[in-house]
C-alpha cells in the first residue's frame, strides 16, 4: 500500500458529482459508495477505481473501509459486453488485471466490511468476498451466476468459496450459477451475519465502529497470518508468526491494553492503532 498522507484524496458526501464510487469518511471508518449505473457492473476501469478508492481510504488514516452500494443492488456482475469485446480482441486473455484488484484488498492493512443488499452476483458476489467481513440484507440475493453465460467466476469466487464453505459448495455454486438468499450463505459460511434491511446500514457502521476501535496494528497482523495459511497452508503460517507479530509486540496499543487490563480490567484499553 503506498504511504498514508493525511493531506492525500478529498472527503466526498455520497451524491457528489457522478463519480463511481462515493468516498466519505466517518470518524475513522472510511466508506465507499459503489454507484457506477446502473447496476454497478464491473470492467477493467471500474476495477481501477475500486483500487484507486482503497488507496484513498488508506490515505485518510482510516482504521477500517465499509463497500456498500448506493444503488438498489449491490452489483449485478460484470459488464458482459466490454468483457467479450476485451477477450475477443485479447484471442482469450480479458487484460482486466483481475489479481491487481483482488491484492489491492489483501494488502490494504485494516479491515473491509461488505455491506451488500438486493443483487449481489458474478463479480459483485466476488468484490464482497474479497472483503475481510460480509454483512447482508435479508432481501439479498447472491450467487456465483456466470454459468449462465458460458463462464466461470474469474475474479477468485471460485477459491474464496472453497476457502469459506468447501469445493463441494464451490462446485456447486460455481456450476449452477443460481442465487442464493442471504440466510443460506450465512448457514454455508460465506457471509458473515444477516440483518433485517432497515438496519444493513446500522449495523455495519457499528460493526467498523468497533474494528476501528480495536487494535489495527494486530487487525493488520491478522489479515497477513490469514493469508499465509490460505495460501502457504498452517505449517508456513507457523513459520511466519514470529515475524508477523513483531510489530504488535512493540506497540503502543499492546502496551495500552496492558496498562488498561492491570488497572481497569479486560476489554477496557483504548486503542490508537500504533
Amino acid at each position: 500500500m503506498p504511504d498514508r498522507r493525511t493531506e492525500a484524496g478529498q472527503t466526498l458526501p455520497p451524491d457528489a458529482g457522478e463519480a463511481p464510487i462515493g468516498r466519505r469518511t466517518d470518524d475513522s471508518v472510511a466508506v465507499l459508495t459503489l454507484r457506477h449505473r446502473p447496476y454497478n457492473l464491473l470492467d477493467a476501469a471500474f476495477g481501477g477505481q475500486i483500487v484507486e478508492a482503497l488507496h484513498w481510504a488508506w490515505a485518510q488514516d482510516a482504521r477500517v473501509v465499509i463497500i456498500e452500494s448506493g444503488l438498489r443492488h449491490f452489483s449485478a456482475g460484470a459488464d458482459l459486453d466490454a468483457m467479450l469485446a476485451a477477450a475477443t480482441d485479447g484471442n482469450g486473455v480479458l487484460g482486466w488485471r483481475l489479481p491487481d484488484v483482488l491484492r489491492a484488498f489483501d494488502e490494504l492493512p485494516i479491515p473491509i466490511v461488505a455491506s451488500v443488499r438486493g443483487v449481489c452476483v458474478g463479480g459483485g458476489l466476488e468484490v464482497a468476498l474479497a472483503c475481510d467481513l460480509i454483512v447482508a440484507g435479508e432481501s439479498a440475493r447472491l450467487g456465483s451466476v456466470e454459468a449462465s453465460v458460458g463462464l466461470h467466476p474469474l475474479m477468485g469466487a471460485i477459491q474464496r468459496i472453497t476457502q469459506r464453505a468447501g469445493a463441494a459448495r464451490a462446485k456447486e455454486m460455481a456450476m449452477l450459477g443460481r442465487r442464493y438468499d442471504a440466510r443460506t450463505m450465512e448457514r454455508w459460511g460465506i457471509v458473515n451475519r444477516v440483518v433485517a434491511d432497515e438496519r444493513l446500514s446500522a449495523v455495519t457502521m457499528a460493526l467498523a465502529r468497533e474494528l476501528a476501535a480495536g487494535p489495527t496494528v494486530a487487525h493488520a497482523a491478522t489479515k497477513k497470518l490469514v493469508s499465509i495459511a490460505v495460501d502457504q497452508g498452517v505449517r508456513a503460517a507457523d513459520e511466519a508468526m514470529s515475524r508477523i507479530q513483531e510489530p504488535i509486540l512493540r506497540s503502543a496499543d499492546f502496551r495500552a491494553g496492558v496498562d488498561a487490563s492491570h488497572r481497569d480490567g479486560p476489554g477496557t484499553a483504548r486503542f490508537r492503532g500504533c
